[in-house]
């Protein structure tokens, strides 16, 4: 084997690497010849050994931290007494418990939950119930919002080429442009948000009679952590109120303290009709979770089900999950950490060219590299250097759009870790050849 994502990793990590492509699906889009091996708190480790910081959490999965010791606990608990009960054809309390708990994290009007077993799932159920309960088959999203892969959810789905192609055809979506002010031809945000705004009322007034709902990501996330602005998202929820037309909020990555508010959509002043929720929820363990009024989930027995939904150990892990977050105000620390990571990457902005602009809420923060400031020529070769580069030195990143860098840390990080990690992501920005 003669090819590595980045630089040729230890002896056991090349081995496993090897079986790996031998036996997986090639469709996987690896980020780093990275073998993981184990992880606790902030850190991992590969199985050659070597520790890393982790600012990725694993896509924003591991909020509470790799291995929480309560989340294990609970785990542990309830192995003992069963896995899987199958809730969608019996009755259990740990499902119930589970929902009473979650629903004291949300606005009130959110009342009714279904559950599943990931995020494309909690959209294929969303997609399904603003249909089932509007008789209406269309819907609208983003120009590069990322909703699952399953093929409800990929229709929505417009953030790559390569997610889509080959798949149609796809359920009737109309996508419109999200306000991306940074690759905009607009000098002031505001007059992007009235053009977005203008395009998103336009296509919801066209369809309206065959228009079931519309679905926006609060925060913009394998698009390219995009924040759009406030005006925008409290625009669209008074044209989805003018027309009677459901409002999605895809909290897949956003939700779950990683903007500091519970709720990402929170941070516009702004509710949602159906609200989608997966990653943190299940504190590493799959769990999807889709939640709107009774009143909207009015599906009868046997229009929408799932074998797994209420898994009894994803469901005790989500509550460990959750009451850890409120205990240790994890939404709290996302912010003042967040706000501190902004600042500092901020201060990079003005000192290097490849770096062309910081934008995020909390710790869900994108850094999106360029060429150089001029052109705002995408910086692909650029970012991939810099990931390799952070890597070898010890920090763990991800990508998002074409040529973004997120940075979405376990949420219990502290302020020694985050000055440690952004200086490493600093060495290896300046690595990049003037």
């Amino acid at each position: 084997m003669s090819k590595y994502i980045c630089k040729k990793p230890g002896k056991k990590s090349v081995d496993i690497i090897f079986r790996d492509r031998k036996v997986v699906s090639s469709s996987y889009n690896r980020e780093y010849s990275f073998v993981f091996k184990k992880g606790k708190g902030m850190h991992l480790w590969d199985v050659d050994g070597r520790k890393y910081l982790d600012f990725a959490a694993s896509v924003a999965v591991n909020s509470v931290g790799h291995a929480n010791s309560e989340v294990i606990k609970a785990v542990k608990k309830q192995m003992k007494d069963g896995f899987h009960c199958a809730f969608p054809d019996f009755y259990a309390e740990i499902p119930v418990n589970f929902i009473e708990n979650l629903l004291k994290f949300v606005p009130k009007h959110l009342n009714n939950v279904f559950l599943s077993n990931s995020g494309t799932e909690s959209n294929e159920c969303a997609l399904k119930l603003a249909k089932w309960h509007t008789n209406k088959k269309w819907l609208i999203a983003s120009d590069i919002c990322f909703h699952g892969r399953s093929m409800g959810s990929l229709s929505m789905t417009n953030s790559k080429k390569v997610q889509r192609e080959r798949f149609n055809p796809f359920l009737p979506v109309k996508h419109v442009p999200y306000p991306y002010f940074y690759r905009s031809k607009f000098e002031d945000e505001e007059d992007l948000s009235n053009h977005c705004l203008d395009a998103w009322e336009k296509s919801i007034k066209k369809l309206k009679k065959e228009l079931a709902a519309v679905f926006l990501e609060p925060i913009s996330g394998e698009g390219g952590y995009v924040v759009p602005p406030k005006s925008f998202v409290k625009g669209l929820r008074k044209a989805c109120d003018k027309y009677d037309v459901l409002l999605v909020s895809d909290e897949i990555q956003a939700g779950c303290y990683r903007t500091g508010k519970f709720l990402a959509i929170e941070n516009y002043n702004v509710k949602a009709d159906i609200v989608s929720l997966s990653k943190a929820i299940g504190g590493g363990i799959p769990l999807g979770v889709t939640l709107a009024n009774k009143k909207t989930m009015d599906w009868i027995p046997g229009s929408h089900s799932t074998t797994f939904g209420g898994n009894l150990l994803a469901c005790v892990s989500g509550m460990a999950t959750l009451n850890y977050m409120r205990k240790h105000k994890l939404g709290d620390n996302a912010l003042k950490i967040g706000n501190y990571m902004m600042k500092r990457l901020n201060e990079m902005k003005d000192q290097y060219d490849v770096i062309g602009d910081v934008r995020g809420k909390g710790l869900m923060i994108g850094v999106e590299i360029v060429e150089d400031k001029r052109s705002k020529n995408y910086g692909i070769k650029e970012r991939h250097s810099i990931l390799c580069k952070a890597s070898e030195k010890g920090l763990v990143l991800l990508g998002c759009g074409n040529n973004v860098i997120r940075m979405c840390p376990p949420l219990i990080i502290n302020k020694k870790q985050a000055d440690y990690g952004l200086d490493l992501f600093e060495d290896a920005v300046k690595d990049i050849p003037k």
